[in-house]
């Protein structure tokens, strides 16, 4: 029986079981195989995984595992400063995209309000989710580590926290959210992109004593949903601010 030490450093230790939160496990194994799928035998999805260094070398998801090798995984390719480092994916665009299983809702109505292209919906199969988030380039967000292990899955993230606006904040920091964020960009419903429509317009949609008070509105070219700075955009307009720019 041979033997591999593996380091996972960061936030990959939340995978581990209890007995080893510590984040080193001494692993044996008795056949070939490919440091990915070592590494998600031992519960880290590769999805999560930025930088694998065996032995003081940088390796990519192919390498074969050999007898004694020390092995470190990083969930950040910036965390190690060293030559030669090796990309396991392409690095994501400054503004990027998500794709968010059938249990966040709510988190993707949130990254819609912040203006980050979002897609949901509550029947997607996890065949389809994989298949989007790899064919569009799109980080899978989700609360199934299974769904992250799925070998199409190139970007994809864990949502840690249970609660809503906690699971907001979470994102916007793991990737860096802020810089690229444009607020009431899209449709908090359907994710289509909203222009200003004259108030004239839209007359007839509008809730008994609205046009009395409100002069400018939004509409979604792809639901036709008509949005408004009522009292409700107050309160979204709060918890923009408080995720994005630290605001009490």
């Amino acid at each position: 029986m041979s033997h591999a030490i593996f380091h996972f450093h960061d936030e990959l230790n939340f995978f581990l079981p209890r007995r080893h939160k510590h984040g080193t496990i001494e692993h044996a194994f008795d056949w070939r195989a490919s440091v990915k799928d070592m590494i998600e035998s031992l519960g880290v999805p590769h999805a999560e995984v930025e930088l694998i260094v065996v032995n003081g070398n940088a390796v990519d998801f192919s390498y074969v595992v050999l007898p004694d090798d020390q092995i470190d995984v990083y969930s950040q390719y910036d965390t190690v400063d060293m030559c030669d480092k090796i990309r396991l994916r392409p690095p994501l665009p400054a503004a990027p995209a998500f794709v968010l299983d059938q249990h966040l809702g709510r988190l993707a109505a949130y990254l819609r309000m912040m203006g980050f292209d979002t897609l949901y919906r509550n029947d997607y199969h996890d065949e389809e989710l994989a298949r989007i988030s790899h064919d569009e380039n799109r980080v899978l967000l989700t609360r199934d580590v299974g769904l992250l292990k799925r070998s199409l899955v190139i970007y994809g993230y864990y949502v840690r926290a249970t609660h809503r606006e906690q699971q907001l904040v979470e994102i916007t920091r793991r990737f860096n959210l802020p810089a690229a964020a444009a607020p009431f960009k899209h449709c908090m419903k359907c994710n289509g992109l909203l222009d200003p429509v004259a108030k004239a317009a839209i007359l007839d949609r509008l809730p008994d004593g609205t046009a009395q008070y409100y002069d400018e509105f939004h509409r979604c070219q792809s639901c036709q949903r008509i949005y408004w700075k009522g009292p409700h955009f107050q309160k979204m307009q709060q918890l923009v601010e408080q995720v994005l720019f630290d605001k009490p």
